[in-house]
């Protein structure tokens, strides 16, 4: 059996993000969302959250970008000068190889993200990260406490199979990085299963991260193979709107019509395909 969750990161950044998960949601495919404790718009996707229960949600854990939830003074390895959380995942990775970041710090930040949001009703569903800091070496030990301490039972594996484009044309630096996260992610989730999470199957949307169209979707859709497959979405309203604060070059209205589009649900349709959230796997559906 093929089972399908589509997950739209960063719940909570931008209220036009937000509204763009939820027509995603109830117009479209989109089953699963990972909400951004520090974000500016995390009261405005908790309401929404609340009044759509049939939406998953996760903890979208962010040590990189943005404002920390944590007083900066206790986590003094992860903020600049200004309190802010690293603005670049390469400096922080950088950081981590040069044991710069204190894991009390991030135990500290990571667990005050998932008490906020459990604080504002959010019943959580599984742990992914912005940026993927969460399979990280060092980091990955750090979560899979948290998950264990909050009873969280699942996690993403952003384990893209490193042979597939889907007709998507990256530039080098997407493919490598692509490369060196699923690497990662291939021990991250034989760590996170040992630890007693359950886990996708699949996972795909790294590649052309911020770029889906209706086209790679369905292709994506074509290449599932049995089991539980998450795909990663950035879905939102008014590019215009949204590039003016957030300089990452994303397609959101792109995203939000590739999910909501007649023919990938249609074809999801026709190939029987399940469309789960992280949810389902946590009550017992389909785990490989």
């Amino acid at each position: 059996m093929k089972q399908l969750i589509i997950n739209a990161d960063d719940f909570g950044l931008h209220e036009n993000i937000n509204l763009g998960i939820i027509e995603g949601h109830t117009k479209g495919c989109i089953t699963s969302t990972t909400i951004m404790a520090g974000a500016p718009a995390f009261e405005h996707a908790a309401a929404l959250a609340a009044k759509h229960p049939q939406l998953g949600v996760g903890i979208h854990l962010t040590l990189v970008g943005g404002s920390p939830v944590t007083n900066p003074e206790n986590i003094k390895s992860l903020v600049d000068n200004e309190g802010i959380l690293c603005d670049s995942y390469p400096l922080f990775l950088k950081k981590v190889c040069l044991t710069d970041i204190c894991l009390d710090d991030v135990y500290r930040e990571l667990s005050a993200q998932v008490k906020k949001a459990l604080a504002a009703g959010i019943q959580i569903t599984h742990l992914d990260s912005h940026q993927h800091m969460h399979i990280v070496p060092g980091i990955l030990g750090v979560v899979l406490n948290i998950a264990e301490e909050f009873k969280i039972r699942a996690m993403r594996i952003p384990a893209e199979p490193l042979l597939f484009y889907g007709g998507f044309k990256a530039d080098a630096g997407r493919i490598i990085g692509r490369s060196g996260l699923s690497i990662l992610s291939s021990l991250a989730r034989f760590k996170a299963r040992k630890n007693g999470l359950v886990v996708p199957d699949s996972f795909y949307g790294m590649l052309a991260g911020g770029s889906m169209d209706e086209k790679l979707l369905l292709n994506i859709i074509g290449s599932l193979s049995d089991g539980i497959t998450e795909v990663m979405l950035h879905p939102g309203l008014d590019d215009g709107a949204l590039n003016e604060t957030f300089k990452w070059g994303y397609h959101w209205q792109q995203e939000l019509n590739a999910v909501t589009s007649r023919r990938v649900i249609g074809h999801l349709e026709k190939e029987n395909i399940k469309l789960i959230s992280f949810a389902t796997m946590n009550n017992g559906g389909l785990v490989i």
